[in-house]
């Protein structure tokens, strides 16, 4: 994800006018994810699965769901997900090197596949997609992107699911921060429909409190016009209340 060896963090409250970063000059592509594994600057790596998205694995009932991790690092996750049974994961990351690693890790392991891609052209239906230190790696003017590749990448009744920094860093990203005034515009007009995104009391300790757990599916023709139909609803009754005051008037008459 980052460079940085270390990831030093404010809360977004304590300046939410700077939380929302244009972007850097970076190409972050392939050479460069690449080499931050070939060098060991891998300060993102919590070595272990995140609290919060073991809690989230624990909560899914059906073993056989498809299951995407992009920009999936050292997939500590994924290895939770086999640990539990799952049976159909993906993982999908940019750096050969890595990829590379995990392919030798899980070879001739039918319930896991590794590939080698860029997540923006990937293509596929899931049932469950897991963000973890993905979003925060790339440009932020990628964001819309980012959403609208996810919304394709879903299934009809599928859920994006996984942690975003409610923070903003004292360095020029990656990683880059936010906030969820920020993001849920975002997921809004990409189409996807926000369940949940609230700070996790679940974060590993180092992110403790900076931590966003969210929840997303893929908005239904209807959910647009759920705000409408109450309105007209709430108006049909205000209509519907003065005929009938006006008839007891009448009769009274």
């Amino acid at each position: 994800m980052s460079e940085n060896q270390e990831v030093t963090v404010e809360t977004s409250n304590a300046g939410m006018e700077a939380c929302c970063v244009v972007q850097c000059d970076l190409e972050l592509g392939e050479n460069y994810w690449n080499n931050q594994y070939e060098a060991g600057k891998t300060g993102w790596d919590l070595g272990m699965a995140s609290p919060a998205l073991v809690k989230y694995v624990d909560s899914l009932p059906n073993k056989d769901a498809r299951i995407l991790i992009p920009g999936c690092g050292n997939a500590y996750e994924a290895q939770y997900l086999l640990d539990k049974g799952f049976t159909n994961i993906t993982l999908i990351d940019i750096a050969p090197l890595l990829v590379e690693q995990l392919q030798a890790k899980y070879v001739g392991n039918p319930n896991i596949q590794v590939v080698l891609g860029d997540f923006f052209e990937f293509e596929g239906q899931f049932d469950v997609i897991i963000e973890q230190t993905f979003f925060c790696a790339i440009q932020p003017y990628m964001r819309s992107e980012y959403v609208k590749q996810m919304r394709k990448l879903l299934s009809p009744e599928g859920e994006l699911a996984g942690l975003l920094f409610d923070t903003r860093f004292d360095f020029d990203g990656p990683p880059f921060g936010g906030c969820k005034c920020e993001y849920k515009p975002i997921f809004d007009e990409g189409g996807l429909r926000v369940d949940e995104m609230e700070i996790t009391p679940d974060s590993a300790k180092p992110r403790a409190g900076t931590e966003l757990f969210f929840r997303a599916g893929v908005k239904k023709s209807t959910d647009a016009c759920v705000v409408d139909a109450a309105c007209g609803i709430k108006q049909y009754a205000n209509i519907a209340e003065k005929l009938q005051w006006n008839n007891e008037n009448q009769d009274k008459k």
